[in-house]
């Protein structure tokens, strides 16, 4: 038998759930980025436009891959083969790299062109979507 003066055990509240609109953002996450030529992001942007508002976004998939391969390329300039030069790594080291760079690109361009060349519309506009949200 419980004592009526002894307090019961508070009960912890659920919180009601919250619609998707409720939802609070994650706070940002660290990043890093790099930087790319004027002449690339005038076609991204372009081709992000012409995507996007195309009836038929799969015809403009292969411009995608290969824009993606790009900046894929142009990005991993920036954050290896660029330090490397910077640190004047000695010949050897550049050479070296930059043949493993080159096959690393070769590879990945492939897999890119590949995944890429088979999604559909919505899948498309997706990659689209997060290019643009990858730009400042």
């Amino acid at each position: 038998m419980t004592n009526p003066s002894t307090p019961k055990a508070a009960t912890p509240k659920r919180k009601p759930a919250r619609s998707r609109s409720e939802e609070v953002a994650d706070p940002p996450l660290p990043s890093l980025r790099f930087y790319y030529s004027e002449g690339l992001h005038k076609r991204t942007l372009s081709l992000l436009d012409t995507l996007e508002g195309a009836s038929n976004p799969t015809k403009h998939g292969d411009d995608l891959a290969e824009l993606v391969e790009e900046l894929m390329v142009s990005g991993m300039n920036y954050y290896f083969m660029k330090p490397l030069k910077d640190a004047n790594a000695g010949f050897i080291i550049q050479q070296s790299a930059n043949l493993g760079m080159a096959g690393a690109q070769k590879v990945l361009g492939s897999v890119i062109k590949s995944i890429i060349g088979r999604m559909d519309a919505p899948e498309l506009l997706s990659i689209c979507g997060s290019i643009r949200h990858f730009m400042v």
